[in-house]
């Protein structure tokens, strides 16, 4: 796969079971140009990533369609999964008041009743139920065949077809007996049952894509334009960035802008989850799909369409949605081969039975049980619906997982590695003290360093910026500033050259501390993060004077912090702040630096590393960063997880999201994705369990095509029921909680 690929989601239509997703994946991959294409069961989307050309999507479109299946625009998909509860239910109620007559003789049996229907009458109940209410099954076994491929339609379409004829065969045939035993219950029970167990599982597909439907929702149709002659209602893909729009109280914010006028309390749950509105005022960010409070405000757009917070939300949502976990891979090949292979259990269970002196219809019967329990259903769904509804209650609690990926290696963590910096401390530092060098002004000093400073992103430089703002000390730019990565910055004030660094850049530099070392020592055994305003000199580089820096940890970051400690993970600070500084906010925090948990005087590029070298001890390494340096370092372990308050550069090279820049929401995604693999893993081993257990059952005759039916039925309901459990998980931090409120 190259960067330039292009990336394609279309929607699947007619697809049953696992052997129908190999069979478009194996079709699709036939293209020319195709690099990779990934077959979602449980939303019936592909995701097809290509060489860009002309008449590539028409030539994806049409494999889909010369596989048999219906090719179709993935947001039709999705809003098919947005439909009425009861959509689809007709043809299942006839097919079941059709199979219900069939199906009291057998209940009088149990009773010690002989209820027989007269055949004229089972042949009328049972043929619309085998040829108008199943006709689905014979077109995607028809397709199958062409193909020269198996699928459920095909199972359920030779199984019940066979007991359709023998009845036939068995009521036309010459001499027969007026009250022979026919089978026609058993393909009309079937076919009802399969295709009550589908709508069944139509219905529980339906919620999986709820937190994807809740998402779009957030998104209102028109918006309130201001501008010169009042406002005017236009529809929200018509506003432009820099537009002015006006919004009302209890109305959604429509795109991600700044407040301009008013103040207002604003709702974010859906987009973070974070329970209590925040209060905003002029200049404050807005994000769309938030919700206004009791103010009515006017905002000046930032960003429009596909580059607003709740776009990217969608995307990473729906790229987690749409990948495939790992463990599919085995599930993958396993359906590739299931389908001949119960097809061959069949066959030598018919010439068994037959072999051994059984009657033909006896034999038939074991045969078409076979075919009916191995279907499929659940092996396809078994990983998918977990995937959907784990990755769907993790985004409605303001966790987003990116991908399948980091959500199956999430629950083998042992290590959790922390930046300090705006992850587990506030990130807004400020200045506390500043010391100068014998003959130098403190005021002069500090304006100098602002000048230096005036531009800045790093947090230190923001906080020289603020400081001098506060003492109305006016300052410039300085000319040919240039950031020296993980150092400092120096630039040209006049006619000298300044420096503004670390300790460690200013040893490198050859600097002396001189009368400012004493102090330098105890600031840092009080915990301060310290920098050094320097000047070039013919003789060298001259300290000038000490800046002294404080940082508060997060509310609930220690809390946070302990949670995970009490889940068994070993817990790993790491800074690039001076030891002293590092270990004395470590204390604060309530880790250990005697114990290895702090990893202090770390250069950003310096940070990949150590993970790396945590990785290679054996451990399974989660990365919690926010920054752009914790870019690679995130990229480098097992998962990385990026907070939202954070860059898009961190949240790019991670494999988790925290859309709130909590902490807590750390421990709250491990246990997501262990909750989530737990029911992949329990889904799997039903699936499994009702193939490897059912298909000897009804080998050896001990389960009718009726029983195989309903269990085959129920093994797709109970799979989807089961992963469907997720959706009602909470985080569990109450402590962190209480910290945070307090």
């Amino acid at each position: 796969m190259t960067t330039t690929d292009a990336v394609l989601d279309l929607g699947i239509g007619g697809m049953t079971c696992a052997s129908c997703v190999s069979r478009v994946e194996r079709a699709l991959k036939k293209v020319p140009g195709v690099h990779e294409a990934s077959v979602n069961l449980a939303t019936e989307t592909a995701r097809i990533r290509f060489a860009p050309g002309e008449q590539m999507q028409a030539m994806l479109r049409r494999a889909v369609r010369d596989a048999g299946y219906e090719p179709r625009s993935a947001d039709d998909a999705m809003q098919g999964q947005g439909e009425s509860a009861w959509v689809g239910s007709l043809p299942v109620a006839l097919a079941l008041l059709l199979a219900l007559p069939l199906v009291v003789p057998m209940l009088g049996d149990l009773l010690g009743r002989h209820w027989m229907l007269a055949a004229w009458v089972q042949f009328a109940l049972a043929t619309p139920v085998q040829f108008i209410l199943g006709a689905r099954f014979y077109r995607g076994a028809w397709h199958a065949l062409r193909a020269r491929t198996g699928n459920m339609d095909l199972l359920v379409a030779m199984g019940t077809t066979a007991g359709w004829a023998l009845s036939m065969w068995l009521w036309l045939r010459p001499g027969a007996d007026p009250m022979v035993h026919l089978y026609f219950e058993a393909s009309a029970v079937v076919v009802a049952l399969v295709l009550l167990g589908k709508w069944l599982e139509a219905r529980a597909k339906r919620q999986t894509t709820s937190a994807i439907r809740a998402l779009h929702a957030l998104r209102p149709v028109n918006v309130h334009l201001a501008g010169p002659d009042g406002e005017v209602d236009v529809p929200v893909a018509e506003v432009l960035v820099g537009d002015r729009l006006s919004v009302r109280p209890g109305e959604r914010v429509p795109v991600d802008g700044l407040l301009l006028e008013g103040r207002t309390q604003v709702d974010e749950s859906m987009l973070t989850g974070e329970p209590l509105p925040l209060s905003k005022e002029a200049g404050a960010s807005l994000t769309g799909g938030s919700i206004n409070g009791e103010g009515r405000i006017l905002m000046q757009v930032t960003a429009v369409g596909s580059e607003t917070v709740l776009s990217r939300i969608i995307r990473l949502v729906e790229d987690a949605q749409a990948a495939k976990a790992p463990i599919q891979r085995l599930v993958d090949q396993v359906s590739a081969v299931f389908v001949p292979v119960v097809l061959l259990v069949a066959l030598i269970t018919f010439i068994g039975w037959w072999w051994s002196g059984a009657a033909l219809d006896e034999a038939l019967i074991h045969a078409v049980a076979v075919m009916v329990i191995a279907c499929p259903c659940a092996l396809g769904l078994a990983t998918p619906v977990a995937i959907m509804a784990g990755t769907g209650v993790a985004a409605r609690h303001g966790i987003l997982i990116k991908d399948a990926q980091a959500l199956e290696i999430a629950h083998r963590v042992d290590t959790v590695a922390f930046d300090k910096t705006g992850t587990l401390t506030v990130g807004r530092p400020r200045l506390t003290a500043l010391s100068v060098a014998t003959g130098q002004d403190e005021a002069a000093l500090l304006r100098d360093a602002a000048c230096l400073q005036q531009g800045s992103e790093h947090p230190l430089g923001r906080a020289v910026v603020a400081a001098a703002q506060e003492r109305g000390l006016p300052f410039e730019t300085a000319q040919g500033v240039r950031a020296v990565p993980g150092r400092g910055s120096e630039g040209q004030i006049g006619a000298h050259q300044y420096l503004m660094g670390s300790l460690r850049w200013a040893t490198e530099l050859g600097a002396q501390l001189g009368s400012l070392q004493q102090t330098a020592d105890s600031l840092q055994a009080q915990g301060a993060t310290l920098s050094a305003l320097m000047q070039r000199t013919a003789s060298g580089v001259q300290v000038l004077g000490l800046f002294a820096f404080g940082d508060e940890p997060k509310p609930g970051a220690s809390a946070a912090l302990a949670a995970l400690r009490r889940r068994g993970q070993k817990l790993v600070m790491i800074s690039g702040d001076n030891r002293g500084a590092a270990e004395a906010m470590a204390r604060r925090l309530g880790l250990k630096p005697e114990e290895g948990e702090v990893m202090a005087e770390v250069l950003p590029g310096d940070k990949a590393a150590r993970i790396a070298a945590l990785r290679a001890e054996g451990r399974v390494v989660a990365m919690v960063g926010d920054g752009v340096n914790d870019a690679p370092a995130l990229a480098a372990a097992d998962v990385g997880i990026a907070m939202g308050n954070g860059t898009d550069v961190a949240m790019q090279a991670a494999g988790i999201t925290l859309m709130r820049g909590d902490p807590a929401l750390v421990a709250a995604a491990l246990d997501v994705s262990r909750r989530t693999v737990a029911k992949i893993r329990q889904n799997l081993f039903w699936a499994f369990a009702y193939n490897v257990a059912g298909i000897p059952l009804a080998a050896l005759g001990y389960l009718s095509p009726v029983l195989a039916g309903t269990a085959m039925a129920l093994s797709s309901v109970s799979v989807m029921a089961n992963a469907l459990l997720l959706k009602r998980w909470r985080p569990a931090q109450p402590e962190v909680q209480r910290d945070s409120a307090g």
